[in-house]
């Protein structure tokens, strides 16, 4: 009899590990937030009416989030640069959702602009009376070999990413104590935890982003209705590419960057909704072999390191991304 039970639980084991492994292959976040998909709460039931502030909301991540969050009845701050293309993005939200015109407010802010944050904050406070979520999406990308790459660049590129997000967020986040609830979620990337070749700059913005945000959580434990979570993408389809930082500053990308193998941006958006909705501290998104990267470089660094340095020596990725490598090492060490 003992031996049929052991017999049936040995089983037992192999099917659930056998339905695991189905499971990460066709997986496209990780498992804390694969579950909350499955079982956790639904963005449009546990988001509605909150008041969202989303910056870089003019195109790609940020243009999907506002359309979602919309659909979810969520009141919209919506913040770039360009006014125009926020005029654009709230045209579409009123469309596509039952929103009315005074339920998005369009905030023009520049990250950059430290001394202006104060006065955006307290005008999207006024608006609505209060943020319940802050979501940091402003930034920009890179493609650019570290050698060839001026420290200016590199300067900007925290600038932008890195102290505009944070300065941003300490308006904010005094705002969500005094009230003792909110949410501060902040999109870092692939390139946060790992280092990705031709993004040197841009992958030292991401993980001091992590460093951050990670430290602000454990300072925060007094308030457990504050959320603070980073999202960790892996490729996603998105616009941001087009407007890279490169080797100097101003110097456009100028060549045409294939994304079929990215993972859709409103995929990305949609996995985002569901970890604010359920709380999750920390989502990886990525369609594989990105994910298992992720998991790699977690739990055997030596694998991950491998895999990286093999994308690193991969001239048809430099291609998929813009660069002619050779081209650029002879120009720059001629």
């Amino acid at each position: 009899m003992e031996l049929c039970l052991l017999s049936a639980l040995s089983c037992l084991l192999v099917l659930c590990g056998l339905i695991q492994l189905l499971r990460f292959i066709f997986a496209d976040a990780d498992l804390t937030l694969q579950w909350a998909c499955w079982l956790g709460s639904r963005p449009e039931s546990k988001l509605r009416g909150q008041v969202v502030w989303v910056t870089g909301a003019s195109s790609g991540i940020g243009e999907e989030l506002a359309h979602q969050l919309a659909g979810c009845g969520c009141r919209l701050i919506l913040s770039s640069r360009r006014l125009d293309e926020l005029n654009r993005v709230k045209r579409q939200c009123l469309e596509r959702s039952s929103l009315s015109d005074e339920d998005i407010f369009v905030l023009p802010l520049d990250l950059m602009e430290r001394n202006s944050h104060e006065a955006k904050t307290k005008a999207a406070i006024e608006h609505f009376g209060n943020i319940d979520i802050l979501i940091n999406n402003g930034g920009r990308s890179q493609r650019s070999l570290c050698l060839n790459t001026s420290v200016d660049v590199d300067q900007a590129i925290m600038e932008l990413n890195y102290l505009g997000t944070v300065s941003l967020t300490k308006e904010v986040l005094p705002h969500m104590t005094q009230r003792g609830t909110g949410s501060v979620v902040t999109v870092g990337s692939l390139a946060g935890l790992v280092g990705v070749p031709l993004a040197s700059g841009y992958s030292a913005s991401k993980h001091a982003l992590q460093g951050f945000f990670n430290s602000v959580r454990s300072e925060l434990h007094k308030y457990p209705n504050i959320l603070i979570s980073m999202v960790c993408p892996g490729p996603v389809q998105s616009m941001i590419i087009h407007n890279a930082f490169t080797e100097e500053l101003n110097k456009p990308l100028g060549t045409a960057v294939n994304q079929d193998f990215k993972m859709p941006t409103s995929r990305c958006v949609r996995l985002m909704l569901v970890g604010m909705a359920n709380g999750v501290k920390e989502m990886w998104i990525g369609q594989q072999p990105f994910l298992l990267l992720f998991y790699a470089w977690q739990y055997a660094p030596t694998l991950g390191m491998f895999i990286i340095n093999t994308l690193g020596k991969d001239k048809g990725m430099s291609r998929r991304e813009g660069l002619n490598v050779d081209s650029n090492i002879k120009k720059k060490s001629s």
